[in-house]
This record gives structure tokens, C-alpha cells and sequence, in this order.
């Protein structure tokens, strides 16, 4: 495609996916686009509006038997995964961010972040036969562990915990366990009358009583999607204690209306309160290119497509994971925990060192498809993933090893020269905002 075509269909459909949020909060669009200019790799995290565009006008035969509409991650990458506490108090490292969670082939899951493991890559300077071999590791990986869910009827026996993790994902989860409640509580909150408030800073706003008395309303309406299972039997804990507007998210969530809200906690003691976020829950990049009939009729709001997806994809999900609407609109919402730790590539240079993560994320990705939270009582994909992805791949498993390092190499390739027509065409103010 010709360069100028190419600089049109990025301009073009970034419009169409963000140009609502442009309008709301020029300022943090701004910011946002300014991060996606740092290098191709955070342009890619910043567009799979993009990515979605390109892949679903792309044809390939590798998903069928259902395996084409299961529910996938949507914004699969290389630094989308992290720890957590699940609803079992284990600290676990696995995939995280479900905003963009929806129903597609599982290719385009595989595709998107051995895409992003192809920049990370160069951006790292190695050589294209080490980068395809890094692809081909974490392929095989999740097809070993699609084995495994075809083989046994417990498909929530995988797990990467402290005692089955090695090398930086290892760091990461005791980074996690030497973290503390009461620091992060230190962080956002301050003391008053014997009470925490939050600390009001460049991220936070007082709201007005109007606005105020619509969020402590919605937040009623959250409380009521929390499963009985995942409830905690005091009520005292989800006392209200204070909220706030919160903005300063990352470059997925610019834009986005969000508040902060501080309640009660697992007891009265001050270290124990609990701070949730409370986000306007986006349009799925995804869903601008399907067709979404039944699933939009499935769901009242993008806030309970979130949350459902999230249980659908992960299991033992957060226990304060939920959903609410203001003036009709879907929000999520879920604790600002202090127990998560995003993998950090930073010192993760070499080859060798790369592929012991790679072999982790392959298998935690098999099993976000294949094995959902206890809660999840979605009946979108009722059927058992694991077998139709062994039947779609029955007998071509190293081809689609092959095939997919390939198009990681060529779309990385695709991706880099993208950066630099989106950096160009934002500096000349084409992409519906102004660089100053």
C-alpha cells in the first residue's frame, strides 16, 4: 500500500475509535498520543483499533469448530501481564487489562502478541532467526498446554504462583508478596478526624454534590453484581468512606471518565480499607469490526461486558470485580489492589533469558481460553475450547508455528513503518488533534 494510502487508513480509523474521547479530553488524548510516539512498541499498545482493522480483512483457515468465536483477550501484549490476588488469596501471575475482551478467533489472541514479542525484540536489536525462534517457543508453548486442557476435566490446575515460577515472573510475584496494604493506602490517602480520606493531587477531583450523589448511587448498583460466592459476609466492608474523580491512567484508558472509591475494608482497623476503581468501561477495538449483533443484545452495558469477559477469561478473578452504569453509561469496577506487579522487560535482554518468560505466557494465554473463573455464567461459548482448537490445528501444528512467526516478523515490520506515518501525521495535526 502506498505510503499516503497507509497514513489515511491510520488517520481514518483512529478517528473512528476515539474521536467521542478526543472531544470529551483533548488534553489526555494529547498525552496519550504523545506516549504512542515514543516508539513502535507503545504505538502498537495504543492501536488495536488498528491491528483489528488489519487482521479481520485478512483471511486464514487455521480457526474453525468453534474456534473461531471464543472468548479472547483482545489486547494481548507483551507487557499486558502481571500479578494479582485472586479470590483465593494466592498471588498469581497471569494475563491482565480486559477492557478490550470480546469474541474472535483465537489466532487473532496469538497474533497480536507475537506481533508485540517481535518489537520488543528489535527494539532489543536481535537478530530476526532469535525473534522467530522466541515466537516458535511461545507457540509450542501454548499448544502443549492446550494438550494439557484436552487430556484432564480440571482445567483450572495451571497456575503460575510462587512455588511454580521461575527467573523475572518469579521476581515479579515476590515483588508482589513484600508489598503492603497499608503502603499503597499511604499513597492515595490522608487522615482526617481519625478517618482515611483520599489525598487530593494532580489525578484526583473533588466532585460536585450532583455528581457525587451519582456516583455513591452507582455504586450501589455495583454491589448488587458482586456474586454471592465472591461476597463477604460483613456488610460493614463495603461502607462507603469517600470518592473521587481519578484521571492519569495509562495510554489504553485516556480519555475515560473514572473515580476512585474508598470503603471500609476487611475490618475497622485503618490498614485494611480498600480502594476500588470505578471506570467507564470502553467500546471493545474489536467489536468496530465484527458483527456484534448478539453479542451487544447480551449485554446491558460495556461495564458488564467487562466484567463478564473478565470472568470468563480468568480464574478465581478478583472478588471485588463488578459492574454499574451512570446516566446510562457502563462502568467497571474492581480494587486498586496493592499486590500487582507488571512484568518489566527492562532487564530481560537475552534470548535465554526471554525464553523461560515466553514459555510461562504461552501457557497462561491457553489458559485464559480455556478455563474461566467459577463465576462465569456466560453461555456465549458453551462448548469446551481446548477441543476445538485441537480440532482446527489437528495435523498442522507445525505449520502454524511457521506461519505465525512469519506474520510476527512482517507485521512488526508493518508496525515500525505505521509509527512513523502516525508520528508525522500528528505533528501535522491530521489525526483529529493538535500537537500543541
Amino acid at each position: 500500500m502506498a505510503t499516503r494510502d497507509r497514513t489515511g487508513v491510520i488517520v481514518e480509523v483512529l478517528r473512528d475509535a476515539f474521536a467521542p474521547l478526543m472531544r470529551a479530553d483533548p488534553t489526555a488524548f494529547r498525552a496519550k498520543y504523545r506516549k504512542m510516539a515514543r516508539d513502535p512498541l507503545a504505538f502498537y499498545r495504543g492501536t488495536a483499533c488498528l491491528f483489528f482493522h488489519d487482521v479481520t480483512a485478512a483471511s486464514d483457515d487455521w480457526a474453525a469448530h468453534g474456534a473461531e468465536r471464543i472468548w479472547i483477550h483482545g489486547d494481548l501484549h507483551v507487557e499486558n501481564f502481571g500479578t494479582y490476588l485472586n479470590s483465593d488469596g494466592r498471588l498469581i501471575f497471569d494475563v491482565n487489562d480486559f477492557d478490550e475482551a470480546y469474541l474472535g478467533r483465537f489466532t487473532w489472541d496469538l497474533q497480536r502478541f507475537a506481533a508485540s514479542l517481535a518489537l520488543l525484540g528489535w527494539q532489543k536489536a536481535l537478530p530476526e532467526d532469535a525473534i522467530r525462534k522466541l515466537v516458535g517457543r511461545y507457540t509450542r508453548s501454548y499448544l502443549a498446554q492446550i494438550n494439557h486442557y484436552t487430556g484432564t476435566e480440571d482445567d483450572e490446575g495451571f497456575e503460575i504462583r510462587l512455588d511454580t515460577a521461575h527467573g523475572p515472573v518469579l521476581t515479579a510475584l515476590q515483588s508482589a508478596r513484600r508489598m503492603r496494604r497499608a503502603d499503597l493506602l499511604d499513597r492515595v490517602t490522608t487522615m482526617q478526624g481519625g478517618t482515611r480520606m483520599f489525598l487530593e493531587d494532580a489525578t484526583t477531583r473533588r466532585l460536585s454534590r450532583t455528581e457525587r450523589e451519582k456516583v455513591v448511587a452507582a455504586f450501589g448498583g455495583y454491589l448488587d453484581t458482586i456474586p454471592d460466592s465472591k461476597r463477604f459476609d460483613r456488610e460493614l466492608f463495603y461502607e462507603l468512606r469517600d470518592v473521587v474523580g481519578k484521571s492519569g491512567f495509562g495510554i489504553g484508558s485516556a480519555g475515560l471518565p473514572a473515580y476512585n472509591v474508598l470503603v471500609e475494608g476487611y475490618s475497622q482497623a485503618l490498614d485494611n480499607d480498600v480502594v476500588l476503581s470505578m471506570k467507564q468501561a470502553n467500546v471493545p477495538a474489536l467489536s468496530r469490526f465484527v458483527d456484534t449483533a448478539d453479542v451487544d443484545a447480551y449485554f446491558e452495558h460495556e461495564g458488564h461486558r467487562t466484567a463478564v469477559s473478565q470472568r470468563a477469561l480468568q480464574v478465581h478473578t478478583d472478588p471485588l470485580l463488578g459492574h454499574t452504569s451512570i446516566d446510562g453509561v457502563g462502568y467497571v469496577v474492581s480494587e486498586v489492589s496493592p499486590y500487582e506487579v507488571d512484568l518489566d522487560w527492562g532487564d530481560i535482554n537475552e534470548p535465554e533469558d526471554m525464553r523461560a518468560v515466553v514459555d510461562l505466557l504461552g501457557r497462561a494465554t491457553a489458559k485464559i481460553h480455556c478455563a474461566s473463573d467459577e463465576d462465569s455464567q456466560q453461555d456465549l461459548v458453551d462448548f469446551q475450547v481446548e477441543e476445538a482448537i485441537a480440532r482446527s490445528l489437528h495435523g498442522r501444528r507445525n505449520d502454524l508455528v511457521a506461519w505465525l512467526s512469519d506474520w510476527a516478523i512482517e507485521y512488526a515490520a508493518r508496525v515500525r513503518k505505521d509509527h512513523a506515518l502516525f508520528v508525522d501525521a500528528f505533528r501535522e495535526g491530521r489525526v483529529g488533534i493538535a500537537a500543541t
